[in-house]
């Protein structure tokens, strides 16, 4: 989740509301300061019109400048989703109070839905993918839902619109395309004899799948018929794959032939084969140097071929053992981790030298990347190692903090892709450890994660996140999916910081005849504290029990237990209310750091689970 702080000037504009019974397919539109914002809500679910409780639809804006009508892309806009009780279109003096309510962490004004936020998901040692949902499914259950595959997935890759997530899968010799909007596979293409790494080019246009059967070779999907293009023999093994920046050529590796295929995408035939060295197992393509760096196992060295001439133009010597390498985006530095001695390299890409080696822990087999740290995952221990990219080729210094109780090797899953992965907020990451069947989150200067989240029993082998917040998915078109289970009326609160516009759009959500019967809330609460609490220092919180129908206070409650958790869900505390005369009880609890807490309530007196309460709001500063 995040959380924006502006100082804003709202420009009062044009704006039309369509009819409310039809706003699923027909625009509102609003222009002011020389912007017009066009806002649409569609269902999800083909050949319907109208948003229907309990099922997904795509909000998206279209924004471009009123004179000529040019997209205006590189925003960040900003939204909320709230139901409207009143009758009539909200005023825009309401809709600016809201937006500033909705900026400022309290107890109450929380927006129904908040589109700033993203999904966690979890590619199982089972034949499914979890998505969970760090925030809004706190309380209850945070499994937003899973995606049933035919066998269990290898390795993945999300479109980037994140419309579509493509899953190999070894056993079926397939590749499962799923959709989504819908969270559901849409199709299963047959992708050759073991598909095992999976790539999307950076245009998209074709998907590259490695086969690491006995013959070898490479299988490309069209991504828009979802249909094969074609089959192409390189060399037999295991198959890493990557791309020159303009897609003129794909580069894959051939690890039982020690070579390296180069590929015309144009065409869609091998044009080169080059012999790169002893089991080439890892791959890398650099921007910066126009270069593809070829890791070799069994000699150790780490082939330069230039992107352009297609030759070895450096070969940076390590140790045998070397089994994968990565150049951060925009660095100026490659990584390469050697498991058998527990050994990172760091090369200098416009020498090709080895500038540093770093110990890392046994059996480090990946790595990942922010802005300011490296990350290696070791399978042999539960630490994860860290070293700061900014101090590379000065002695970098290197520190550590536990990923959970057990090495992920006490696991028999292991899986190609990522376990580690930037979450949405910087200077954090997830990391999944399939032998605690957790997800770890973990904040840059912590000695230890902030908090986790469950995988229900699964063992997850690879994380990717999925951020749900307002996108630009095509030029000036900025979207995201939501589900609404609630019937109504509600407004989508729209905050552009530049320039800076406010408005308030609206859309009807129709009854689901199919849907479950909503669980009224049995209870309201009402904050009696200040909404302001300081990190690492005791915060009392009182408040008061009422029933939600009748407004009669619920006194001498001996069984209400309060949670407590720090968004997105990242740590959490239980606590027991005490009562403290007419209706009213109180608790402390102590934030461990400055942020936005959610507090829910639970009583098996009254009947009400913690997924059934409104939530408080509290936000601890820095003291």
């Amino acid at each position: 989740m995040r959380f924006l702080f502006l100082v804003f000037i709202v420009a009062i504009g044009h704006f039309s509301f369509a009819n409310a019974q039809d706003n699923a397919s027909r625009a509102q539109t609003f222009t002011a300061e020389g912007v017009t914002i066009e806002f649409s809500a569609k269902p999800t679910r083909p050949n319907t019109t109208q948003v229907v409780a309990g099922e997904e639809a795509t909000l998206g804006f279209r924004i471009r400048g009123s004179n000529g009508g040019v997209p205006l892309t590189n925003l960040r806009p900003v939204a909320w989703l709230d139901q409207h009780q009143k009758p009539g279109a909200i005023e825009m003096r309401e809709c600016r109070e809201k937006v500033h309510a909705f900026l400022q962490p309290s107890f109450s004004s929380r927006p129904t839905i908040d589109l700033n936020s993203y999904f966690v998901l979890a590619l199982n040692n089972e034949a499914n993918i979890s998505v969970i949902d760090p925030l809004a499914g706190f309380g209850g259950s945070k499994l937003y839902t899973l995606i049933p595959l035919k066998t269990p997935g290898e390795d993945w890759v999300l479109s980037a619109n994140n419309k579509r997530l493509y899953v190999s899968m070894p056993q079926s010799g397939q590749v499962a395309v799923v959709d989504i909007p819908t969270w559901s596979v849409i199709a299963n293409v047959d992708a050759g004899a073991m598909p095992t790494r999976i790539t999307l080019q950076h245009d998209e246009k074709y998907l590259w799948v490695g086969n690491d059967s006995a013959e070898g070779g490479i299988t490309v999907i069209d991504t828009t018929t979802n249909k094969v293009a074609a089959q192409l023999k390189t060399g037999a093994g295991h198959h890493e794959i990557a791309f020159s920046d303009d897609d003129s050529f794909a580069f894959v590796t051939n690890k039982d032939s020690g070579t390296l295929s180069v590929i015309d995408v144009r065409k869609l035939a091998v044009s080169k084969e080059i012999n790169v060295g002893s089991q080439p197992v890892a791959l890398a393509y650099s921007s910066l140097s126009q270069t593809a760096y070829v890791a070799n196992e069994a000699d150790g060295t780490i082939a330069a071929v230039s992107g352009s001439k297609h030759e070895i133009v450096a070969r940076i010597q390590t140790e045998p053992g070397v089994s994968s390498v990565r150049i951060p985006a925009a660095g100026h530095y490659g990584f390469a981790l050697n498991t058998r001695k527990n050994t990172l390299y760091a090369f200098d890409l416009s020498s090709n030298r080895v500038v540093q080696t770093v110990p890392v822990g046994p059996g480090s087999d990946q790595l990942s990347f922010t802005k300011q740290f490296a990350y290696v995952r070791s399978t042999g221990s539960e630490f994860v190692t860290m070293i700061n990219i900014g101090d590379i080729g000065k002695e970098a210094p290197v520190s550590t903090f536990p990923a959970g109780q057990r090495a992920p090797a006490e696991s028999l899953s292991r899986s190609h892709a990522a376990a580690i992965v930037p979450a949405p907020e910087e200077g954090a990451v997830l990391v999944a450890n399939p032998a605690d069947k957790m997800i770890y989150y973990y904040t840059e200067g912590m000695a230890a994660p902030m908090g986790s989240f469950q995988n229900y029993k699964r063992d997850p082998r690879a994380l990717l996140v999925l951020d749900n917040s307002l996108r630009e998915t095509e030029r000036g078109v900025y979207s995201t999916t939501v589900r609404l289970n609630t019937p109504g009326r509600y407004y989508v609160a729209f905050l552009l910081d530049s320039p800076r516009l406010i408005n308030c759009f609206e859309i009807t959500v129709a009854d689901n005849p199919n849907a479950a019967a909503p669980v009224e809330t049995a209870i309201r609460v009402e904050p009696l504290s200040h909404a302001v609490a300081r990190a690492g220092e005791t915060f009392s919180l009182r408040f008061k029990v009422m029933d939600a129908k009748t407004r009669a206070v619920k006194a001498q409650l001996n069984d209400l237990s309060v949670l407590v958790f720090l968004a997105p869900g990242i740590w959490q505390q239980r606590v027991v209310a005490k009562p403290a005369g007419d209706g009213v009880y109180e608790t402390s609890f102590v934030p461990p750091s400055a942020g936005v807490y959610y507090v829910f309530f639970q009583s098996a007196q009254l009947g009400v689970q913690y997924n059934q309460s409104t939530p408080l709001t509290i936000q601890a500063i820095k003291p």
